[in-house]
């Protein structure tokens, strides 16, 4: 029989379709999506000593990172952004790694980490700015240790990479961590991140969120072995994790932390996720994937599974669960008024500064961007 009879006669599957595993991936995991909790000789220890008030800080953090980003969104539908990614789903992965990172480590985002920001201390409107065409980022990175947000897909692992290697040789014993998600996995700039980290015993993370689309992708069209697994060809260590579990991101990425401090070099994280929402606002998933499998995942939800842990363990009451709920509203206010009572931006500043002395083309250009406004009745524009 011929190669050509042969694969003539396998079954393809279209393009819409998933090809299911038939085993649960293995991970790092501290507590189940039924909320109890499961013992880890590894990393058990990089937890142990967390208290019932930092437990209940860590449902804190994901309940507001929720609602905030729950009122981006509605925010956009409305027309007071132009377009908004959501991490919903993405909540323990974030906050737990999040608050894993010391004061003097730097993040450098890509434009969904929502959640790491609040644990930096960013101010949740600033975030919005960028999405309204106000400004290119409302914070100064060093501020918070927080860079600004990345819209170019997996850039940011290559900053993060020089950055540490510019710690390093500061001496300083601080660390670098890079977000990015599975599908910027396959772009040129992280594999050379990569390479250069390895080479350079560079103290950074690589955290990957496998949410497991890139957009319209499924990860298996990203690679036929597990994300974590490509740290091995670069010759640092991978560790996939419940990244639906915020206490194992949070022990997992204080070990990547802790070794990358003590001059042991990078390591690749993927937290093993699912994003609940669409890629962006701009994006319908129903085109693409089963509601079963939104349904399957939305059993696993990482704010349930602590809540769920925290009344097993008597660690918060319902006069908690209230409290937050008010809290929660409080801020959807907040951030609703500040993103209203924003200014337009100028509308000719995308002109300036695109050449040190000007250009003649840009003048032209400006010129008939000009003309273009003032031919509306309002003077306005569109």
């Amino acid at each position: 029989m011929t190669v050509e009879s042969t694969a003539a006669r396998k079954p393809r599957r279209s393009a819409g379709t998933r090809k299911s595993p038939s085993t649960k991936p293995e991970l790092v995991q501290l507590l189940t999506p039924e909320g109890k909790r499961v013992k880890n000789a590894d990393y058990d220890k990089y937890v142990a000593d967390i208290t019932p008030e930092e437990l209940r800080g860590l449902y804190r953090d994901m309940v507001l990172t929720r609602r905030f980003d729950a009122e981006a969104t509605s925010l956009q539908r409305q027309g007071e952004l132009g377009l908004w990614a959501s991490l919903l789903g993405q909540e323990a992965a974030q906050i737990g790694s999040g608050r894993a990172l010391r004061d003097d480590d730097y993040v450098f985002p890509t434009y969904r980490e929502h959640g790491v920001a609040w644990c930096r201390g960013v101010d949740p409107t600033n975030l919005l700015g960028m999405f309204r065409g106000v400004n290119n980022g409302g914070w100064d990175p060093n501020s918070n240790n927080f860079h600004l947000y990345t819209i170019v897909i997996g850039s940011q692992t290559l900053h993060a990479t020089g950055y540490a290697m510019g710690v390093a040789k500061d001496g300083a014993d601080s660390a670098v961590i890079a977000y990015f998600g599975d599908g910027a996995s396959s772009q040129g700039d992280v594999a050379e991140s990569f390479t250069f980290s390895a080479v350079y015993n560079a103290p950074v993370v690589f955290f990957c969120q496998n949410n497991q689309w890139a957009i319209s992708e499924p990860t298996e069209r990203q690679t036929r072995v597990p994300l974590y697994q490509r740290a091995q060809g670069f010759g640092f260590p991978g560790v996939r994790v419940d990244g639906n579990d915020v206490l194992a991101s949070l022990a997992v990425t204080k070990w990547a932390l802790e070794r990358a401090r003590a001059g042991e070099g990078p390591t690749l994280v993927e937290a093993y996720t699912y994003r609940m929402g669409a890629h962006t606002t701009s994006d319908d998933p129903s085109k693409y994937r089963a509601d079963e499998e939104r349904e399957a995942w939305e059993a696993k939800d990482p704010i349930l599974r602590l809540r769920r842990y925290l009344e097993a363990a008597n660690h918060a009451d319902e006069g908690f669960f209230a409290e937050l709920e008010t809290e929660s509203e409080a801020l959807g206010r907040r951030v609703r008024e500040a993103v209203r009572a924003m200014p337009d931006p100028d509308r000719f500043a995308l002109f300036e500064h695109a050449y040190a002395d000007g250009h003649a083309l840009v003048d032209e250009e400006r010129a008939g961007f000009a003309a273009y406004q003032a031919s509306f009745a309002d003077g306005e524009g569109a």
